[in-house]
C-alpha cells in the first residue's frame, strides 16, 4: 500500500504533464470528485460496520473527540506559527503568481462549494450504512473499494500537478524548509495530546501515544493494543480515524485559518486518504507539499510511539 500513491501520482503527472484540453482536464476533475465521495462512504462503511470501534464508542467516545480536537487544534497552531516564520506558505505561493502576472486570488485550485458538505455527509451516510445495512460476510469488498478509490484519486491529483507545472517550481523555492511543516504538525500533536491529557484526567500515555498516532490509526491502535491491552488500544484507534473525519468536516475553517491548517489537520493522513480532499482544499500547488509531509509522518510514527512508551513506562 505505501508505494501506491507514488505510482499513481507519477502516472497521474506523466498524462498531466501533456497537453489536454480543458474539457478533458475538466472531466478527469469530475472522476475525482466522485471518487472522493465514494472514499468518504468507504471511511464511513469502515467505521461504521467495525464492531470493536461502535461498541467502545459510547465508553470512550468523548475522551476521544477530545483528545482528536485537541491534536488538531495543536497542530494547526503549530503549522502556523511555522507559516508567519520560517516557511510563509502564502506568501510565497502569492510570489509565484505575481511572476506569472495574474493575482493571488486567480492561482491554485478552488475548492468546489458542494463538496464542503458532501463529503462530511457521505462519511456520516457511510457510518450509518455501515451499521445498518452493511452484512458482515461482504466487509472485506470494503478494501478493494478503498484501493480502487484511493488509486483514481492518486491519478487524478497527479493529473492536476502535471498540468500545473508551478507546482514543481513551487516545491523548489520552498527547498528544505518545508521539513518544518511535518515538524510543526508533529510537536503540536504531543502538545494536543498532553493538553487534553490534562483537561481529562486521564493518565497521559494514554491521549499522547493516541495523538502522536497523527491520524496512522491502524499502526497506532494496533501498537497501543500490544503494549497496554485493547482497551487502551482503542483509544489509539478511535482517535486517529476521528481526526480524519473532523479533518474533511473543518476543511473550510482550516483554509481560513492559514494555508497549511488543512494539511495540519490530515498529517500523516496526507500520504494516502487526506491527499485529495486537503488537495481540494489548500490549491495544485500544495499537492505534492501535502504528500510530503504526509510521508515524512507516516514513516514517524512507527518510530515515535516506542519511544513514548518507553519514556512514560518510567513513570507509571
Amino acid at each position: 500500500m505505501t508505494w501506491i500513491p507514488f505510482v499513481c501520482l507519477a502516472a497521474g503527472i506523466a498524462i498531466g504533464v501533456q497537453k489536454l484540453s480543458g474539457r478533458v482536464l475538466k472531466a478527469i476533475d469530475m472522476i475525482t470528485d466522485v471518487a472522493l465521495v465514494a472514499l468518504m462512504l468507504n471511511i464511513g462503511l469502515n467505521i461504521g460496520s467495525n464492531s470493536e470501534i461502535m461498541g467502545n464508542l459510547i465508553g470512550i467516545g468523548f475522551n476521544c473527540v477530545c483528545i482528536s480536537l485537541c491534536a488538531i487544534a495543536f497542530s494547526v497552531i503549530a503549522t502556523v506559527m511555522v507559516e508567519k516564520t520560517v516557511l510563509p506558505l502564502d506568501k510565497s505561493c502569492a510570489g509565484l503568481h505575481n511572476e506569472k502576472g495574474i493575482g493571488a486570488d486567480e492561482g491554485g485550485e478552488k475548492p468546489r462549494s458542494a463538496l464542503v458538505w458532501i463529503m462530511p455527509g457521505s462519511i456520516v451516510a457511510g457510518v450509518l450504512a455501515g451499521m445498518f445495512l452493511m452484512p458482515p460476510d461482504l466487509t472485506y469488498i470494503l478494501d478493494y473499494s478503498l484501493i480502487g478509490s484511493l488509486i483514481v484519486l492518486y491519478a487524478g491529483v497527479g493529473v492536476s500537478q502535471g498540468a500545473n507545472k508551478e507546482v514543481f517550481r513551487y516545491v523548489r523555492i520552498l527547498g528544505l524548509r518545508i521539513l518544518f511543516l511535518p515538524a510543526g504538525i508533529f510537536v503540536g500533536s504531543v502538545a494536543g495530546g498532553l493538553i487534553a491529557g490534562l483537561l481529562l484526567d486521564v493518565p497521559l500515555y494514554i491521549p499522547v501515544l493516541s495523538a502522536s498516532g497523527m491520524s496512522f490509526y491502524s499502526i497506532t491502535g494496533a501498537y497501543m493494543s500490544q503494549v497496554y491491552g485493547i482497551e487502551i488500544g482503542t483509544y489509539g484507534f478511535i482517535v486517529n480515524v476521528m481526526r480524519e473525519f473532523f479533518t474533511v468536516l473543518l476543511l473550510p475553517l482550516l483554509i481560513k485559518i492559514s494555508k497549511g491548517s488543512p494539511i495540519a489537520g490530515g498529517a500523516s493522513g496526507n500520504m494516502d486518504t487526506m491527499l485529495a480532499p486537503v488537495t481540494k482544499f489548500v490549491g495544485t500547488e500544495l499537492g505534492l507539499v501535502t504528500l510530503f509531509t504526509g510521508t515524512v509522518l507516516t514513516f514517524l510514527v512507527p518510530i515515535v510511539l516506542p519511544v513514548f512508551y518507553n519514556i512514560f513506562n518510567m513513570f507509571y
